[in-house]
């Protein structure tokens, strides 16, 4: 296996997209943005590579005021799953009480009580990191394995979670970009196809704080989870949103970032650019080609408030994963300490 070398690169103009055609825009940008090889044969990381012990000691220089703030969703039962493909929210059951306790039905000494918990939920029904093995392009996975020999009823025996388990730790950089392109309501409307351009317009307007390259984990926030707090859910999930467009897969990989989370569904725009039926392209490009983590169901909302309240958009970001073996995504809470 060998990085891809080809210098022809498509279009980073939405407006150039053949919406008739997603097979071939796919094919396009996994040909020109392919990363297999690119860490060794045996890679599970993709472009978490890219952050090393000398960019975490830089971010760990940006906490000033020590504030931290968590970037995560509430896991519980009123969550935005509707089940589709299974797809549930939390389930959270009590299996030891303070009733148990007050009773006396829990057999320990000494007056000693306690309460015990257990919780049932998707991986993916909240704040989460989609793994490497979570999309596959027409049966390969990440560094160009089968996708059959990578995930099984097992689970994923090559790229499993648990590999990224101290990996998401770097510097974090939020481009709020429907604050910079909706000022007057801070949320782009649904179906937003945000480009290249939006995101460099974003970071020239948040300032020097916001430019974003290697090892950086980027959160972009389109303002559609403001929304859900305002009006319930109303179809968060998998719904109509803005999102990234298929066309920034060169920027995300031109700018060798480590990672992005958004605070919609899907990450990228929804409905797909295309007038044919599509599902996820970006997704299709970027996890099993390009070997770049997503996550989805951030909440950006306290964040932005107070990036905007400091006047810079970097900080310390930690993210990890829980280390569920073979797991093909995790739920997180994220938190950005300034």
């Amino acid at each position: 296996m060998s990085v891809n070398t080809d210098t022809t690169r498509p279009s980073e103009n939405p407006a150039d997209l053949d919406r008739t055609d997603p097979e071939g825009e796919i094919a396009a940008r996994a040909a020109a943005y392919r990363n297999w090889g690119r860490w060794g044969e045996d890679d599970v990381l993709g472009t978490l590579n890219f952050i090393d012990a000398d960019k975490r000691v830089a971010a760990a220089s940006l906490v000033r005021e020590g504030v931290v703030v968590s970037l995560a969703q509430a896991f519980d039962t009123d969550g935005p799953q509707t089940g589709w493909r299974r797809r549930t929210n939390p389930v959270h059951t009590m299996t030891d009480t303070g009733t148990d306790a007050e009773r006396g039905t829990q057999g320990f000494p000494h007056g000693i009580g306690g309460a015990d918990d257990v919780i049932a939920m998707p991986l993916q029904c909240s704040t989460q990191w989609d793994g490497l093995g979570h999309i596959f392009d027409h049966g390969m996975a990440w560094n160009g394995r089968r996708a059959g020999d990578v995930v099984t009823s097992d689970g994923d025996l090559v790229t499993g979670i648990e590999h990224t388990r101290t990996s998401f730790v770097t510097r974090g950089v939020l481009l709020d970009v429907a604050a910079h392109l909706r000022p007057d309501t801070g949320e782009l409307e649904d179906g937003y196809a945000i480009s290249a351009v939006d995101l460099e317009a974003t970071i020239a307007a948040q300032g020097e704080s916001s430019r974003v390259g290697r090892g950086d984990i980027v959160v972009v926030r389109t303002g559609r989870y403001a929304r859900t707090r305002r009006e319930g859910w109303n179809g968060y999930a998998g719904g109509s949103a803005a999102g990234l467009s298929l066309t920034t897969a060169g920027w995300l990989h031109r700018t060798e970032i480590a990672g992005i989370a958004t605070d919609t569904w899907g990450f990228e725009v929804r409905p797909n650019e295309f007038d044919v039926p599509s599902f996820q392209p970006l997704h299709q490009v970027v996890i099993p080609n390009m070997g770049l983590s997503i996550g989805e169901m951030w909440n950006l909302e306290e964040l932005a408030e107070t990036c905007h309240r400091l006047g810079r958009f970097d900080f310390f970001l930690a993210a990890p994963t829980l280390p569920i073996t073979g797991a093909v995504g995790s739920p997180v809470n994220p938190v950005a300490v300034l």
